[in-house]
């Protein structure tokens, strides 16, 4: 209740320390700030040099020591308490907006022409490609996206309650497309006659379990199940760019359209390029020409993937770059690599890398999990297992070629050499394995496994051996390209 004055005396020049009282309202002026703060209604008075003091100065060249104006002021509202008064205080008089004139100025008003016209520049853009949109988020998507609506069928437009169910009920004649037991005879053997089972997906559905076991090998269902799809959308969503991976030798066999129509609907903005790999394994001029006839979709690089002596890399390093400088907003940019089975994923990850950071075998289905490669600071590789989309014109033959099966887990090898001996030229067999003449492929298994030595009892060829040996040839290291001949695509 009392501080020490201080009274100087002029005559004397002497200072003199006074006790001196403090007055009753002092006091009451004290207790009462005193509560005021305690219940956050005022402020104690802070220095000009205090450290909770967001303006105070400080010296040149020690910035770096003291704390910023950001973090003073945020510590500061952690201190400060909440107003609860003022907060439970319901307004008694309307709000009042303060005008602004540039909320009534023609700024952000645009014409029906001009909105028109961007909307076809966005969707040209868009679907370009090889252009791309920088800061998405600052563009009126709303306005240039036109809304999908759902199509709602509203029953009582259509018929009101009391034309239905009350006593001015009337019951309509329905509408059916055949009036005559004649015309819906002839209507199901128009649809009978233009059924094709080939086309039929769900056809496997109607044949019985256990039929359907024995009919099938289960070993073709490779990269099919439901756990490698999840892992494939796991790539997929954790991905910025997706590369998917092509054979050169069959790259529109082992292109997954289903993934392509899935990103352009469910995620345009992901960016999608193709990668040719194994062109060694073909002609140069084959490889042009597809590399001609991909780029219409989406860029496409011709690669080869090889630890010491990699084709393309540097080509595909500078895209690399070029996507991550379009996402300098972002801390990192994911790139998903994904394709059929045994197409070389994870070997072009390790020639990015120089080095093997990839599990990687010449065999399907080595890869089981997507897994993460850094390349730089800011760009990672994800690697994908192989998946397999079964489609409408695919066979088991179409399969096994592919290399998606490994051949040494097929029930009956033998089967698939026909269709290998169809395909490819006379003359590139009889280069290759050295069997000159042959009326099927049983008589050509037969003399095939006679000249390796593949015999069994009584001097009969191991056509299966034989068999599984020529199908590995299909996906197998690489091999000179008079090998690889039958897989060559007729259009090129």
């Amino acid at each position: 209740a009392e501080y020490m004055g201080i009274q100087f005396n002029k005559q004397s020049e002497v200072c003199k320390i006074k006790m001196v009282k403090r007055s009753k309202n002092a006091n009451k002026a004290t207790n009462k700030f005193n509560m005021k703060y305690k219940t956050g209604e005022a402020k104690r008075p802070m220095s000009k040099n205090a450290s909770n003091n967001p303006e105070r100065k400080i010296e040149k060249g020690s910035e770096g020591f003291y704390r910023t104006k950001a973090t003073i002021n945020r510590l500061n509202m952690y201190n400060d308490k909440p107003d609860i008064k003022k907060m439970e205080k319901q307004p008694d008089k309307p709000a009042r907006i303060e005008p602004d004139r540039k909320w009534f100025g023609n700024v952000r008003t645009i014409d029906q022409k001009q909105l028109e016209r961007l909307r076809v520049e966005m969707a040209t853009r868009t679907k370009d490609p090889y252009s791309m949109i920088i800061k998405q988020k600052k563009l009126p998507i709303s306005l240039i996206t036109e809304p999908t609506k759902q199509a709602k069928m509203n029953l009582l437009d259509v018929e009101t309650f009391e034309e239905t169910f009350g006593p001015k009920s009337r019951r309509k004649k329905p509408k059916l497309n055949n009036f005559s037991l004649e015309a819906i005879v002839e209507n199901a053997e128009s649809v009978t006659s233009s059924y094709k089972v080939e086309k039929d997906s769900n056809h496997l559905k109607t044949i019985p379990l256990d039929q359907r076991d024995e009919n099938r090998d289960k070993r073709l269902e490779a990269g099919q199940s439901k756990r490698i799809w999840e892992e494939l959308y796991k790539v997929l969503d954790s991905s910025d760019v997706v590369c998917q991976i092509l054979d050169a030798r069959d790259p529109l066999g082992t292109r997954c359209r289903h993934v392509e129509e899935h990103i352009k609907k469910n995620a345009p903005h992901k960016h999608m390029v193709l990668l040719l790999n194994k062109c060694d394994l073909i002609p140069t001029s084959v490889t042009a020409k597809w590399v001609k006839y991909l780029s219409q979709d989406y860029p496409t690089i011709a690669y080869k993937a090889s630890i010491s002596n990699p084709f393309g890399k540097a080509q595909f390093i500078q895209i690399l770059r070029q996507f991550d400088n379009f996402h300098k907003d972002k801390k990192n940019i994911s790139i998903g690599f994904i394709g059929y089975p045994n197409v070389g994923k994870s070997s072009i990850i390790n020639s990015l890398r120089k080095r093997k950071v990839c599990k990687a075998a010449p065999i399907p289905g080595e890869t089981k999990v997507w897994q993460y490669v850094n390349l730089t600071k800011r760009i990672y590789l994800i690697d994908c297992p192989g998946i397999v989309y079964q489609g409408d014109f695919e066979n088991e033959v179409d399969t096994v070629l592919k290399g998606v099966v490994r051949a040494e887990k097929l029930m009956d090898p033998t089967y698939y050499i026909d269709a290998i001996l169809g395909r490819a030229k006379k003359s590139d067999i009889i280069k290759i394995y050295g069997v000159e003449q042959w009326t099927d492929y049983e008589d050509f298994l037969q003399q095939l496994a006679q000249k390796k030595g593949k015999l069994l009892k009584g001097g009969e060829g191991d056509k299966n051996v034989v068999a599984k040996s020529m199908i590995c040839l299909l996906y197998t290291s690489p091999s000179p390209r008079d090998r690889q001949k039958s897989r060559m695509p007729s259009s090129a």
